[in-house]
């Protein structure tokens, strides 16, 4: 079994500001698993485990993507609910684009078995899930810079392989739908 997910990578110069807020989330209280900057995407759709058969069917769903290019802004850190948050990370805006984008490969993965999304598609990007919340954690959390990460064009979808080790995630391209 392959664990896949479909997501859109942030470029280096997004992944590089985001380095710096990792220092400032190490020096937190409670204990927090902070993602690698060079892990950090936006996810599609989680598709967990597969057969190694099936990637084929859901390389080819995706490159049947239609969409044009568009831009996102990757804003700055928050954590949701403050008084026991679980994630830390960066809310995504646009201008509706890349929810438009998940409920198309909702709709080009549903024949393929993969259920479509329940709740409303809310992009972010992960910075750290907390293991141990400290009642600290959201205050330090509004202390860190209050500027976006930054904004970049989306103009492809990368289907991507996720080996969990006792280190962290692990993540490697399948393939990469350009639209």
């Amino acid at each position: 079994m392959v664990r896949t997910f479909v997501a859109i990578d942030l470029p280096e110069e997004i992944r590089e500001q985001a380095r710096e807020s990792r220092a400032t989330l190490a020096g937190f209280g409670g204990r927090l698993a902070i993602v690698d900057p060079a892990n950090l995407h936006i996810t599609v759709k989680f598709l967990g485990e597969v057969e190694p058969e099936e990637i084929g069917a859901i390389i080819e769903a995706l490159r049947a993507v239609r969409a044009e290019p568009f831009e996102v802004t990757i804003g700055c850190a928050v954590c949701n609910p403050p008084r026991r948050s679980r994630v830390v990370w960066c809310d995504v805006t646009d201008a509706g684009e890349s929810a438009a984008l998940a409920r198309q490969v909702d709709a080009l993965l549903e024949p393929l078995g993969f259920p479509r999304e329940r709740r409303p598609f809310r992009p972010h990007v992960t910075l750290a899930r907390v293991k141990e919340f400290h009642p600290s954690l959201p205050g330090q959390v509004q202390c860190m810079p209050r500027e976006p990460l930054g904004r970049f064009r989306v103009d492809s979808i990368k289907l991507k392989k996720s080996t969990l080790t006792p280190r962290g995630a692990i993540y490697e391209d399948l393939a990469e739908a350009a639209f």
